[in-house]
């Protein structure tokens, strides 16, 4: 991470929704680990869901989510795999504007690198939606810790250099 020290740092509003089936409150270690990173990293926590895995539910939550000026991105965790049930990737699909293809292929390179080819199995994707990041990460506590500390605690720094995603937000609903 190329952290440029003279920049000021500016924290964003962060809403975390874990998709499973099987994970309640309790249960719910990904999200915990991303609650801890989220914050820790100095953003603020606005929101905190746990969903099944259905894509009417999630859809419909992300749109309240997206339209809320409030919240700046979602991170979510589960429903990334490739069982009839995961269809995290399927209601980012319904509400995206733009996809941002390198978060996919950076994650499963640096997966590569934990789990093998295990990787491949992986449908981790990010999205831009009416001028908010959203970013969909596998169930697993290694998956979470991968991507957040590989990829959006840098992305999320507005002190990353050459670029980030915090510089580019003001302008995310351009036409």
């Amino acid at each position: 991470m190329a952290i440029d020290e003279s920049r000021q740092f500016k924290p964003i509003n962060i809403a975390l929704l874990t998709v499973s089936d099987t994970r309640g409150p309790d249960e719910d270690t990904s999200g915990d680990i991303l609650a801890a990173r989220i914050t820790g990293a100095g953003h603020q926590l606005v929101a905190r869901t746990i969903l099944k895995d259905d894509a009417d539910l999630i859809t419909d939550l992300l749109n309240r989510w997206i339209d809320d000026p409030s919240i700046d991105a979602v991170v979510s965790t589960g429903g990334t795999g490739l069982t009839g049930r995961d269809v995290t990737p399927e209601a980012l699909d319904r509400i995206k504007d733009k996809d941002i293809p390198g978060f996919g292929e950076l994650f499963r390179w640096i997966s590569f690198g934990t789990i093998g080819t295990s990787t491949v199995q992986s449908r981790a994707c990010a999205i831009v939606a009416r001028g908010t990041y959203v970013f969909a990460l596998p169930g697993s506590n290694g998956a979470v810790k991968d991507g957040w500390d590989n990829i959006l605690a840098e992305q999320l720094d507005a002190r990353n250099r050459p670029c980030n995603f915090v510089e580019l937000m003001p302008r995310l609903r351009e036409k």
